[in-house]
């Protein structure tokens, strides 16, 4: 290969190259700065102790709630749920609110069916 074909270091390409190559640089360069600097690690604390502060006075509230006669009846009625649930109470109750559902529903059919004119065909024969 003669000089000649050789790309010089100065054209536009290598340019463009280097260019691109200290932007790079200089992104990393800004990024790292800017995660060193004493503004991002004051704004850390604020944001730590706020999530701190917040999830102390969540486990507060949490507490007087679990203590409250509001709390204590709520635990009541979720103990009386679970011990229903598994005595097969709810879905005895469910089965039979289903069936009487459905029978005044199917009364309630077979009247409209009942009520029609006699000229009209039934289309249940």
């Amino acid at each position: 290969m003669t000089e000649q074909d050789q790309p010089e270091t100065n054209s536009p390409q290598g340019d463009l190259a280097d260019e691109l190559r200290n932007l790079g640089k200089n992104l990393v360069g800004i990024l790292q700065t800017a995660w060193e600097s004493e503004e991002r690690k004051r704004m850390q604390r604020e944001i730590s102790t706020g999530l701190s502060d917040l999830g102390a006075t969540l486990n507060e509230a949490a507490a007087e709630f679990n203590n409250s006669s509001t709390g204590q009846r709520i635990k009541e009625d979720v103990k009386e749920f679970r011990h229903n649930l598994r005595s097969g109470e709810i879905e005895a109750k469910i089965r039979t609110d289903l069936l009487h559902a459905l029978q005044v529903a199917n009364a309630e059919l077979e009247k409209a069916l009942s009520q029609k004119s006699p000229d009209e065909p039934n289309s249940r024969s």
